[in-house]
């Protein structure tokens, strides 16, 4: 696979171009493109610029409302209710970062609950964002069903993503961003294209019996990380985004793979804590710094492989993004090329 650099700033405009060729209002779009800029940035090129044409895929089969104006409504002073109107995920996602930032920002504690929503990209630049603000952040997603409940035999949850993050006045935040499969059907995937044998614990067939063949994994449903905790985990998450937002959730929630044409009504939910309330910011970036110390020089079982905290690969990868420009596939920078073209 052939890739290009590209500096961060035209690979922004170049995205937002394409995603307003497609239907959305400029300002929109690029709100939308930074979420998915920055994933690529993160190193995260599966929630990237890759995506674009698969939004714009299912703007075209009535999937998606490119126009939709996503409504946010103050509840309480910490509380808003975002409906996103069927629009494009990332921008959803983006309304709903705002809206827990304000109330955070006026009351100490802000949290939204977004439903009408579809593919928000990675929890990671949500997070970041909230954190070069100073707050603390809880955030998750449900999604498609892929997960099996434990001990069942049939797909009802979600492999839903989660994150918390904490900001870091001295230095990089630390974030963690994960799904809650032990491993993505697309790494499956691709060991079924290369006739390569799996793991055992990523998945099992469709009799929910294990299995270290990719074809029949294929054919049945992901491991929740952790055995029953992740299935638990995943449960929960979705009682959060999907049921507490009004969205859909477990099998009501519409593959966009098997259904791209028809809405997916995803749910998200996003807390929001401002730590500058708590303490003064040299208090959090002493302890920060202390913190991450401790874990970082904790001695490597592999002096190759240094200790690091969670969201350490990812910040690096973000620094030489900034630095050297954003490393994107070839073939992925040509699709939303040839879509900002129209």
């Amino acid at each position: 696979m052939t890739e290009t650099k590209i500096p961060e700033a035209e690979l922004l405009a170049l995205a937002t171009r394409a995603l307003a060729r497609g239907g959305m209002p400029e300002a929109e779009a690029a709100e939308a493109a930074r979420v998915l800029v920055l994933a690529d940035m993160f190193g995260l090129r599966t929630h990237g610029i890759s995506r674009v044409a698969q939004y714009l895929e299912r703007v075209k089969l009535g999937g998606i409302n490119a126009q939709a104006k996503v409504e946010v409504t103050r509840v309480a002073p910490g509380l808003s209710m975002v409906d996103g109107q069927n629009g494009v995920g990332t921008l959803v996602g983006m309304r709903a970062l705002r809206a827990a930032t304000e109330s955070a920002r006026e009351v100490g504690v802000g949290a939204a609950f977004a439903r009408g929503s579809n593919h928000f990209g990675p929890v990671l630049p949500y997070a970041f964002l909230a954190a070069q603000e100073g707050f603390a952040s809880f955030i998750a997603s449900n999604a498609t069903t892929t997960i099996a409940p434990w001990g069942g035999k049939d797909t009802r949850v979600g492999n839903n993503p989660m994150g918390i993050g904490m900001p870091n006045p001295g230095g990089d935040p630390i974030i963690l961003d994960m799904a809650l499969s032990v491993a993505a059907r697309a790494k499956i995937r691709k060991l079924a294209e290369h006739g390569a044998p799996m793991p055992e614990g990523w998945a099992t067939d469709a009799e929910g019996q294990p299995t270290t063949d990719p074809v029949r994994a294929l054919k049945g449903f992901l491991l929740p990380v952790g055995g029953h905790k992740g299935y638990g985990l995943a449960v929960m998450v979705d009682l959060l985004a999907g049921l507490l937002s009004g969205a859909a959730y477990l099998t009501h929630v519409q593959a966009w793979d098997k259904n791209p044409g028809v809405a997916q009504n995803l749910g998200h939910v996003f807390v929001l804590i401002d730590t500058s309330r708590m303490q003064a910011q040299e208090w959090l970036r002493e302890r920060m710094a202390d913190f991450g110390g401790i874990l970082r020089s904790t001695p490597p079982a592999d002096p190759a492989a240094p200790v690091m905290a969670p969201g350490d690969r990812e910040m690096a990868t973000y620094g030489r993004s900034q630095r050297d420009g954003v490393v994107v596939a070839t073939a992925d920078l040509q699709a939303v090329e040839a879509l900002a073209r129209g």
